[in-house]
Formats: C-alpha cells, sequence, structure tokens
C-alpha cells in the first residue's frame, strides 16, 4: 500500500520540481507577481491531481491492495492504512509546492525548519498511535497511516501561514487572479516529464526487485543495507540539485545564459567531489558499517555497499545535472535518461534468474537467465546511474 502512496508522492515531486522552476525564473527576471501566482497556481493544479486520487483509494482501496498480495489479513489492514493515509495527499502536495517556492526564491532554510519541527512529530504520532502510549489509543496499522496524516496536515498549515503573511520573497495571496491557462500550460510543460520520470522510476522497480527476490532473502537484505547505507553519500544530491535549479532558473531569469551554465556545472563540480568523498570512506570502511546492521550477510553486504558506492558518481551527476536543467524548464531529457538507464537495468538484471527460469510477459514466455546471480545485479545498478548521468550531460 505505500507502493500506492508514492505514486502521488512522485506526482506531487513532479509538480514542486516544476514549482521551483517557474518561480525561480521569474524571481530572476524580477517579475514577483508571477511568481506569486504561479505558487496559486500550482495549488489549484495539486488539488485537480491530488483529489481524484483520493477518491479512488476510498473507493477501491481493497482491490489496489489485493494486487500486491493474496493474504487476506494484509488486504485488510492495506486498505485500511491506504484509505486514511491518502488523506495527506493534498497536504502533502502543497508542503512540497511550498517549500520549493521559497527554495526557488532562494531561502533554503525555511523548508529545513519546518521539516524540523515535522518530522520528529510525525515519528513520535506514528509510535504513539501505533503503540497506544499514554493518553492516545492503540489504533496499530491506522495509527500509522493517521500519525503520518496529522504531521502532513501540520506542515502545510505552517507553510500556508507563513506564505499567506507576506514575510517571505514569495507569497500566496488569497485574492486576485485565481487561473491563469498560460502559466498553469508551462507548470504542466515542465512537471510532466519529471512525473514520467517518477513514474517510470516507481513501476521499474517491481520486475528488479522480482529479479532480487527470486536470489533469495539474503540478497534482498543486503542489497537494502548497502542501499540504506550509502544514501548517506547520496543524498547530498538532493540538496545540490535544488541549488543549481535556483541558481540556474535565476540566472536565465535575469537573461545571462553564461552565468546559468557556470552556475550548472560549478554545482555538479562541487556535489561530484563532496559525494565521492563519502562514498570512499564507505567503501573502505564497508566491512565494519555492515557489521552494524547484520551478522548474518556480512560479506555479500559489503560487496553491494561497494557496489552502490561505485555508481554515486554517476547519480551525483545525473542529479545535479537535472536539478541544473530543471531550472532551465528542460525537464525531458532527464526522463529519456531514466528511460534508457531503466530498460538497460532491467535487461542486465534479468540475466541474474537461473538458467530456465521462465518469465510470463502476456501470453509469451521467456527464460532471459543466464545464472549471473548477484554480478548481474551489481553491473546492473553501476551501467544504470552512469547511462543517466552520460545522457542529462550529453544534452
Amino acid at each position: 500500500m505505500v507502493q500506492y502512496y508514492f505514486i502521488g508522492f512522485g506526482l506531487a515531486l513532479a509538480l514542486s520540481s516544476g514549482t521551483i522552476s517557474v518561480v525561480s525564473r521569474f524571481k530572476g527576471a524580477g517579475n514577483h507577481a508571477r511568481a506569486d501566482l504561479a505558487i496559486k497556481q500550482s495549488l489549484w493544479l495539486a488539488v485537480l491531481i491530488s483529489l481524484p486520487l483520493v477518491a479512488a483509494a476510498q473507493l477501491y482501496s481493497a482491490p489496489l491492495v489485493d494486487l500486491l498480495t493474496d493474504d487476506p489479513a494484509a488486504i485488510e489492514q492495506g486498505a485500511i492504512y491506504l484509505r486514511i493515509v491518502t488523506y495527506a495527499l493534498l497536504f502533502r502536495f502543497w508542503s512540497m509546492i511550498a517549500a520549493r517556492a521559497l527554495q526557488g526564491s532562494g531561502d533554503t532554510r525555511t523548508p529545513m525548519y519546518v521539516n524540523l519541527v515535522t518530522v520528529p512529530i510525525n515519528i513520535a504520532l506514528n509510535a504513539a498511535l501505533i503503540f497506544g502510549l499514554g493518553p492516545f489509543p492503540e489504533l496499530g496499522i491506522a495509527g500509522a497511516a493517521w500519525g503520518t496524516t496529522i504531521a502532513e496536515t501540520l506542515g502545510a498549515v505552517i507553510f500556508f501561514s507563513l506564505l499567506v503573511a507576506g514575510s517571505y520573497d514569495v507569497s500566496l495571496r488569497l485574492g486576485g487572479t485565481q487561473w491563469d491557462t498560460a502559466l498553469a500550460r508551462e507548470l504542466v510543460r515542465v512537471s510532466a516529464p519529471l512525473a514520467g520520470t517518477r513514474l517510470v522510476g516507481t513501476f521499474g522497480r517491481f520486475p528488479f526487485l522480482f529479479v532480487l527476490a527470486t536470489l533469495g532473502t539474503p540478497v534482498v537484505a543486503a542489497f537494502a543495507i548497502g542501499r540504506r547505507v550509502i544514501m548517506l553519500a547520496m543524498m547530498p544530491a538532493w540538496g545540490y540539485s535544488t541549488a543549481s535549479s535556483t541558481l540556474v532558473g535565476q540566472a536565465l531569469g535575469a537573461g545571462d545564459e553564461s552565468e546559468a551554465t557556470a552556475y550548472g556545472w560549478d554545482t555538479t563540480s562541487i556535489a561530484l567531489v563532496t559525494q565521492l568523498l563519502i562514498a570512499a570512506v564507505m567503501a573502505v570502511f564497508a566491512r565494519p558499517i555492515a557489521t552494524v546492521f547484520t551478522a548474518e550477510t556480512v560479506g555479500m553486504t559489503v560487496e553491494f555497499i561497494r557496489m552502490f558506492a561505485l555508481a554515486v558518481g554517476g547519480f551525483s551527476v545525473a542529479r545535479t545535472v537535472r536539478g541544473a536543467l530543471r531550472g532551465a524548464g528542460d525537464t525531458s531529457w532527464p526522463l529519456y535518461g531514466k528511460i534508457l538507464g531503466l530498460a538497460v537495468r532491467l535487461a542486465i538484471t534479468a540475466l541474474a534468474l537461473p538458467v530456465g527460469f521462465a518469465v510470463s510477459l502476456g501470453f509469451v514466455s521467456i527464460q532471459p537467465g543466464l545464472g549471473m546471480g548477484v554480478l548481474a545485479i551489481y553491473v546492473a545498478v553501476v551501467v544504470d546511474f552512469y547511462i543517466q548521468a552520460a545522457v542529462n550531460v550529453a544534452l
């Protein structure tokens, strides 16, 4: 059921990324009124996108969860979680739009401060409502959903209050023009490929994890631990990507293309050096790090940590350059890179399957496996990230 929530989350991320692109360019051009209107336009688009998703979750929660499992108890609990947590979608949309609008104006601190408030509250409410701590009722899986929904609502209220107050470089003006078709079209133009990029990644994860599961639980566990560990090296890319979007967008808005180009490459260079240093430390100390998380699959976990460390360079360049392109309003090439990278990843991943293992694709059954096991997984992941980087840079 979490996968369905992340479909909505991916759409919210796409729309908010379109917002930072449009807002940063208007701010760079000194057109503050249009920047503010872009925020309102994004909010209305969020309403139009999120309400059908919420309605679908309320009407079809059980059938949707049934697609993921045939366990009756899991279907019942998953449907409860999905019905409740999707109420948070509209609030999540708005929070992400507001955060990206502030970032597009050059304010990256305020969204961080809001997260420092809401994330601990989310964790605390989840624990309190799942286990019935103190005065809170014990709601189990429903408690997890309500905790997330309440925290998301709180974050949305905080952002709404901040932007309506008009104390920042961008603001949400409740009166005046409510709809601007040209502006809505630009937001959709920028956001649609971003949504495609996100959805391609989401749906492409299913066949990849299917192959991983056929290799056994230890492989799945080692992969998950390795990925979680190396995220410490990958996470800065999101920050650099946002910075690149803002700097490039504002420079282009001001009509300075050479400065925009310099900002994009400088940010990418800084990101690459920073992340490679972190990844190198992770690779060197992979074994002691792995022993903290597992005692059963240490060797394989070490291999996955080092494999992900090799992929960090590609991930860093792909993500940061994507941010620069987003600031320029060009989001199509990252989508093409994602599609090509994923296609190659899945083709190589299929070679990990045992020889003779049949995979049904509609009415056709194929046997793509060569019995390469985890080696194919290693190659598939690394090649995927570097293909995405190459496509983005080639533009």
